[in-house]
């Protein structure tokens, strides 16, 4: 494969529509009844954390990015950073969170379009051979529609996110008008309350859905002006898609005939939630416009990451921890195609029946891989403030050094709240990482030496890692089928809050003193493309 670039052909709504495409996509249609299961009417409170935490988040990354925009950027800042070590389990944990997602939404479309076409799912709804075939093969359709050009991929993205705004928008409107305020006060078998609000944001999907913002970081070398365009693409996706769930939430759970409500929302159970109720409210036709956006939207959101994570997995490579083939850019057409196979390839991989293979266990595993990436951004912006004070900075965040503890501290709630069956394997395979780590470092005398004084860079992390787990295990979200509850709620929550802030300090004084930024990255990735 010759080595190409990226053209530079995305508009600021071309950015603003990935990043909001790619977070209303199945999570429209599942996480408000998975929230209100959890947290029961005040499943809107974890609405508004999810979208304040991940915008502090947005916020620092909106910096990052505007400064050194680069293909698969969540990638490659914390290697500029802080070195191989933290670079490594990054990219590690990139890579399994960010090449589910695409089968998540496939698994998505095949449990909607089971409700109308037999066969897809048994009775114990779990995927048939036919099912599975189904989710392959609209993961090669995503393939397809990336392959070709990235132009061709923008624009496809933008209509069919216009479109997928039209559906959410009409269901909320038809909602409201069934709206039953008492329905907010109905308990039952939902631990509701802040627990339960907790719960949501992962489990529930909440977080889940809003982890689409770092779409514009990710194409940021595509970007016709990276600069101006990816700090608001950010805001503008984050704050849209917001205002569109908590609507979402308020107006289901407002719908709900009281008949349903008899064992709680607890109780709740529709199998394709929007659409169900939408019958039972006697609008059998809107019903089916539902459905027909259920193949749409999570569709729209799995072509998406599927490009995106071939950015991710490029930007691995370009760091040295990734066979150099998917480091490299089509001549042609701009495109890392030996990322985008291999993205094919793990994406297939991640829909088979195992551990994962129900839509909120895939999310859960998925929230918590991701946010374990977009932990590191916080500290990465803190220290290069330090080491690096003459880097141009085209959007420089205001109260940084506090918006980016708070942006660590919400992460590291969000990944503690997934629990420990969650935590477990995904820090698990996390750390087990390491012995590919190390591998990798022993090749020769230069990597074993970069491995010596990267060591003390990386230490943190693991530390940080392994606190999380031990909280998870002893904490209010362990399993409490087979661990009982050592530090109880909310001791634990406000134990991890303190450590995470001092995992946070821990890793500003970590990093790199000279940051391994070199201008011949962004001049070798990234050309102006013609339309």
């Amino acid at each position: 494969m010759d080595q190409g670039k990226f053209k530079r052909r995305l508009s600021l709504l071309d950015l603003s529509l990935l990043g909001i495409g790619s977070m209303v996509g199945s999570g429209w249609l599942f996480a408000s009844q998975k929230a209100a299961g959890f947290a029961g009417g005040d499943a809107w409170m974890a609405w508004i954390f999810g979208a304040i935490a991940v915008l502090l988040i947005g916020l620092v990354y909106g910096e990052l990015a505007a400064a050194i925009p680069r293909a698969g950027g969540f990638v490659r800042y914390p290697d500029y950073t802080h070195g191989s070590l933290v670079g490594f389990l990054i990219g590690f944990a990139s890579m399994m969170a960010y090449s589910s997602v695409a089968g998540v939404e496939a698994e998505a479309v095949r449990g909607y379009m089971s409700s109308y076409i037999p066969g897809l799912e048994d009775a114990a709804q779990n995927v048939t051979a036919w099912g599975y075939l189904l989710q392959i093969a609209l993961l090669v359709i995503f393939f397809l529609i990336n392959y070709w050009s990235v132009n061709v991929f923008g624009k496809i993205n933008t209509i069919v996110t216009l479109l997928k705004f039209i559906v959410p928008l009409l269901t909320i409107i038809l909602l409201l008008v069934h709206f039953h305020p008492h329905n907010f006060a109905v308990g039952g078998a939902s631990p509701g309350g802040v627990h339960g609000a907790m719960q949501a944001l992962t489990a529930g999907g909440l977080v889940f859905a809003f982890l689409g913002f770092r779409q514009a970081v990710d194409f940021g070398a595509e970007a016709r002006n990276p600069q101006r365009d990816i700090p608001r693409a950010i805001i503008i996706a984050v704050i849209g898609a917001s205002a569109i769930y908590i609507l979402l939430q308020i107006s289901f759970i407002g719908a709900v005939p009281a008949s349903h409500l008899t064992q709680g929302w607890g109780g709740v159970d529709f199998k394709s939630p929007f659409a169900n109720l939408l019958e039972t409210l006697g609008l059998g036709w809107a019903a089916v416009i539902i459905y027909a956006d259920a193949i749409l939207s999570p569709s729209g959101t799995g072509n998406i990451y599927l490009s995106g994570t071939a950015r991710t997995l490029f930007a691995w490579a370009k760091n040295g921890y990734f066979y150099s083939v998917i480091g490299k850019v089509d001549a042609r057409t701009g495109i890392p195609r030996g990322g985008l196979w291999m993205t094919l390839i793990l994406s297939i991989i991640w829909t088979l029946p195992f551990r994962f293979s129900a839509w909120s266990g895939l999310v859960d595993a998925v929230t918590s891989a991701t946010v374990m990436t977009y932990m590191i951004g916080p500290v990465s912006v803190t220290a290069l403030r330090k080491t690096f004070p003459d880097l141009v900075r085209p959007y420089r965040l205001k109260g940084v050094h506090i918006i980016a503890p708070l942006a660590f501290l919400a992460a590291s709630w969000i990944i503690y709240w997934a629990g420990w069956q969650t935590d477990s394997l995904l820090i698990g395979f996390t750390l087990a990482s390491l012995i590919l780590y190390f591998a990798f470092m022993d090749r020769d005398a230069q990597t074993r030496s970069q491995l010596r004084s990267d060591w003390k860079n990386g230490l943190w992390l693991i530390v940080y890692y392994v606190f999380i787990g031990v909280m998870s295990l002893l904490g209010s979200f362990t399993n409490t089928k087979v661990y009982p509850i050592v530090i109880p709620a909310p001791w634990d929550t406000i134990v991890v809050g303190v450590g995470s802030l001092i995992f946070y300090y821990w890793g500003v004084a970590s990093a790199l003193r000279v940051p391994r930024i070199t201008d011949a990255d962004e001049a070798e990735e990234s050309t102006l493309g013609n339309f």
